[in-house]
């Protein structure tokens, strides 16, 4: 497979080259990480998967000599990692093993062999079954639409609209977690099922009243609708904010601040959370 994209611009002399013998994703996410840390403002990323045989390898390592750029790769196959070795030294570029040094700790550690199969991240096993059913949870129980699932999901996330519930919810269904959200209006009362829910962990969100104007200003935005809506005012959501706190404080819930917190950071933490047992403290 050869897929170009460009990740932050077009044209650009610097390339990056991810090679695999499965899809290549994972050093995709490398990449990507380590990207955020440099301000360039254009760069290429190549990807080529399932690579088989070695004259695969040796048409990328020349490609990436010719353009000065570098490699990323996660071959499991050992005749594969000695030839992207051997050719990268051999043309002077730069190939970074992103699973290499990982594989070889637990080589070392644990005394053990690894499988040498690619693409078993992605293999059908009760893991990935598991993050299927939380995906269908996700959307089955989003927003209250159904509110058994505040009774049956491991984790419950309230708080006003726009703080960022559903995505983390998906988020949270990703790592296999039944999450299922509530969002908390004034005008509505709060059903008996988060009241009365006994497992699982209850999280509250909260966000900035000035930043959650905002966020809902550009959805109003987005959605063509009028800018003057009482639903993006300040005034209205520091009702609805206060409102919120209320509830959380009576159900004694988490409360986290996710004004300046990614979904990954907020997610992290939730859980953290829920596998330590969810001490009620506020972050």
């Amino acid at each position: 497979m050869n897929r170009e994209e460009p990740a932050l611009g077009v044209g650009s002399n610097r390339q990056i080259f991810i090679c695999s013998d499965a899809i290549g994703e994972t050093a995709e996410t490398v990449v990507r990480a380590s990207m955020r840390q440099f301000a360039f403002d254009q760069i290429k990323l190549k990807r080529y998967g399932h690579i088989r045989n070695e004259d695969e390898i040796v048409n990328i390592v020349e490609e990436a000599a010719r353009c000065r750029g570098f490699i990323a790769y996660t071959l499991v196959q050992p005749e594969l990692r000695e030839m992207m070795k051997e050719e990268s030294v051999k043309r002077g570029v730069r190939a970074v093993d992103v699973m290499g040094p990982m594989m070889q700790a637990f080589i070392d550690t644990f005394n053990d062999s690894p499988k040498r199969q690619p693409g078993l991240r992605y293999t059908m096993d009760d893991d990935y079954f598991r993050k299927i059913d939380a995906m269908e949870f996700a959307v089955n129980y989003d927003d209250g639409k159904d509110m058994r699932g505040l009774q049956l999901a491991q984790i419950v996330l309230i708080g006003v609209s726009r703080t960022s519930k559903t995505p983390m919810c998906i988020y949270l269904a990703h790592k296999g977690i039944r999450a299922a959200n509530l969002p908390l209006v004034p005008e509505m009362s709060v059903p008996a099922e988060l009241m009365t829910k006994r497992d699982g962990l209850i999280v509250g969100l909260t966000m900035d009243p000035e930043k959650l104007a905002s966020i809902r200003s550009e959805r109003l935005l987005a959605m063509g609708l009028p800018q003057g809506s009482r639903y993006a005012s300040v005034e209205r959501i520091l009702e609805e904010l206060t409102f919120a706190e209320k509830v959380m404080k009576e159900l004694g819930c988490e409360i986290i601040d996710v004004t300046s917190k990614s979904i990954e950071e907020t997610s992290g933490l939730i859980l953290a959370r829920y596998t330590e047992g969810a001490q009620h403290t506020t972050i």
